[in-house]
């Protein structure tokens, strides 16, 4: 049994370490304790609290928390997170002392020092959860001068792109739910119920992008290092145009050490939530931001703007990079790519721009600061389907949908795989038939109702190849297949593909926005 009492103590102890507790409040908040916890007096005895100090993250408080909630039937079985997730939101600083203590620092210490402030508060008052998110597995794929940073995500569920639409088309019903979506303003201190997270122990610092309200906030799934997202104060959807450019280098102007980019705002193409504009970024640099550029041509020129320079990435992917200190000279030359892509359609190569009145091209732009240079990633997608590939032309191919089946976005674009979490088992059991351990058995594979049916013909694939002596070994083949198939998936969502073909129809848009190879 947990004593209520006791714990209050911690909870005090804990937040007057990590949470900014000032000492003269805190009689007031053990009472609001006392209350939660539905006890009428405190601890009265003496405990030593001094190891509370040594705390990365508050796990064992969160457990005590959650079970002590059960213990005392204060909240509905199952639902124990939100009551400490309400905790951890009750005793974190109000949202304008967080974004009055990180304006503080940034004048005093700068942009790195305020960022480091508000990181370690979102993972001390558990609302980025370190813990779940090291449990991921996580590995890099060296492919030659490239690589790919490939993990298994255990904490997020599969989506499917029908489903993602969905969210798309039902933008405009923003009244039927409180808040709209999961990434509102109005999240901030939101109890949360069974089906929408609670979001008392958020906090987020406010901001201006091109001349409109926005805020940031860090992501609790945490793909890399402090993962952060850009989002508009307004409920509006998704979408790339000439505004979506300056509020990235806005964003890059105010986080000079982050990078930032938008997903391609269509679906299939462009992330998991469609019906409200944000921005992805965080201090980690990208495999695709380590990718030189493409010498096989000997290099681009601009006959419009003379101070940038043009290049086409050295990438899975279709992409333009562009880099200059002139902020309005790239500014607008991102504005024309993005412009002239979202017509731009090219037979040869399979790509068209609409059919009827139903948009396909879009881009992913994504915009990092290095001194006083702007570099810009234009990363070129498209969604068309066919009878072939009805879950996208340019997405991930049927068979390699046992692996990846969601869309493609803009952090999968870059290099960073974010798989399902089925294939931390899946795997395993895969490697234990490639050794021997488990019988191989083409007929139980057939069946729907077998865990491994998606994996068959991979499975069969790798049983041609013969069966490895050890677990070891058909665990490192397995992985390499998956690093084969993570690959593979990039090259699909290229819409000029790695080939003579694709070359020249690349050249072709290039010439189209005044980008023309060095003689």
């Amino acid at each position: 049994m947990i004593d209520g009492k006791l714990l209050a103590e911690k909870l005090i102890k804990y937040a007057g370490c990590f949470l900014d507790l000032n000492k003269r409040d805190e009689i007031y908040f053990k009472n609001l304790l006392l209350r939660e916890f539905k006890l009428e007096d405190a601890y009265a005895g003496d405990c030593d609290l001094d190891y509370i100090e040594e705390f990365t993250v508050p796990d064992m408080l969160t457990a005590e928390i959650e079970q002590y909630a059960r213990e005392n039937n204060l909240i509905e079985a199952g639902l124990e997170n939100l009551f400490s997730t309400y905790i951890f939101g009750l005793l974190t600083p109000k949202p304008s002392e967080v974004n009055e203590k990180f304006n503080k620092i940034l004048q005093t210490e700068g942009i790195e020092k305020a960022c480091e402030y508000f990181y370690k508060l979102s993972i001390k008052n558990n609302y980025v959860q370190k813990t779940a998110i090291s449990r991921n597995l996580m590995w890099k794929f060296e492919d030659g001068k490239k690589y790919l940073e490939i993990t298994v995500n255990l904490s997020k569920p599969e989506k499917d792109n029908k489903e993602i639409a969905k969210l798309l088309t039902n933008t405009v019903k923003k009244d039927v739910k409180y808040p709209a979506c999961f990434l509102c303003k109005e999240n901030e201190g939101y109890a949360g119920t069974v089906t929408h997270p609670a979001r008392e122990n958020i906090r987020t610092i406010s901001l201006t992008l091109g001349g409109e309200p926005w805020f940031v906030q860090y992501s609790p799934y945490a793909y890399f290092n402090e993962h952060l997202i850009a989002i508009n104060e307004q409920h509006v959807p998704m979408h790339i145009a000439s505004d979506t450019i300056d509020k990235l280098l806005d964003f890059v102007d105010f986080f000079p050490n982050y990078m930032i980019g938008s997903n391609a705002a269509l679906p299939i193409i462009g992330g998991s939530i469609l019906n409200h504009e944000h921005f992805q970024g965080g201090e980690h640099l990208m495999p695709m931001h380590h990718a030189p550029l493409l010498s096989v041509f000997g290099g681009y020129k601009s006959s419009t703007h003379k101070k940038v320079k043009v290049g086409i990435v050295d990438w899975y992917n279709s992409v333009i990079r562009l880099e200059s200190s002139n902020r309005q000279e790239i500014g607008d030359y991102a504005k024309e790519i993005i412009s002239s892509w979202a017509e731009y359609t090219d037979e040869a190569c399979g790509i068209y721009a609409r059919t009827d009145d139903v948009r396909h091209n879009s881009l992913a732009p994504v915009v990092r600061k290095v001194g006083k240079k702007y570099i810009i990633d234009m990363i070129l997608r498209n969604n068309l389907t066919s009878e072939e590939y009805p879950d996208g032309i340019f997405h991930a191919h049927p068979e390699y949908h046992n692996i990846k089946k969601e869309g493609i976005g803009l952090i999968e674009a870059m290099g960073l795989f974010i798989l399902p979490g089925r294939l931390k088992t899946q795997l395993s059991m895969i490697a234990d038939i490639l050794c021997g351990k488990e019988a191989y058995s083409k007929v139980s594979l057939s069946r729907k109702t077998n865990p491994l049916y998606v994996h068959r013909d991979m499975i069969a694939e790798l049983m041609e190849e013969g069966l490895s002596e050890t677990k070891e070994q058909a665990e490192k083949r397995v992985t390499d297949k998956v690093n084969d198939v993570c690959k593979n998936i990039l090259f699909n969502t290229a819409v000029f593909k790695k080939d003579d073909e694709g070359y020249k129809g690349f050249n072709r848009f290039l010439e189209a926005v005044g980008i023309y190879r060095r003689k």
